[in-house]
């Protein structure tokens, strides 16, 4: 399950160096701004972990974007906008700013729009603006659709938030 993003990171740097003979510059800090992200999504903690035990949950992470399977530049490129794009979602809520500290959550937002823009030319350049190219992310939908179901079910309460908190921080990790 923690796998999905350590893949979307290591997608975004590798493919760093065949995009840009593209002509597409992504920011060499990107690992760093993924560092930042975990720092922010660390110090976001309010309540402890073992206190919402009870509230745990499989988010069935789609093993197939993960293990291996081989995903063409331009869906890999998909995939990874589309992360960054429902964890800013996730995060740019009404209930996540009931939930966090202002200060942090926008902190946290500004890195995740970063990444969304960093990666936004070189998605472009790898489909050559070909939107129907096939997309493999729907599994990934889902998987983001079952964290903001359970947020809801839940009433977005504090153990709930510190759940998805702790799958989106293992994620990146």
């Amino acid at each position: 399950m923690a796998l999905l993003l350590p893949l979307l990171v290591a997608m975004v740097v590798c493919s760093y160096g065949s995009v840009s003979s593209l002509g597409c510059d992504l920011p060499h800090n990107s690992v760093m701004l993924t560092r930042r992200t975990l720092d922010l999504l660390d110090q976001m903690r309010r309540v402890s972990p073992f206190l919402c035990l009870k509230d745990r949950r499989d988010f069935r992470l789609p093993r197939k974007m993960v293990d291996g399977v081989q995903l063409q530049k331009a869906q890999a490129m998909s995939v990874s906008q589309l992360v960054l794009q429902q964890t800013l979602q996730l995060f740019s809520t009404d209930h996540a700013s009931a939930a966090w500290d202002e200060t942090l959550l926008l902190q946290l937002r500004s890195e995740l729009l970063q990444h969304v823009e960093a990666l936004q030319p070189c998605l472009v350049q790898a489909t050559g603006g070909d939107s129907s190219a096939e997309d493999p992310s729907l599994a990934l939908r889902r998987y983001f659709r079952r964290i903001h179901l359970y947020l809801k079910e839940k009433k977005y309460s504090d153990c709930a938030w510190e759940i998805v908190r702790s799958e989106i921080m293992r994620a990146f990790s």
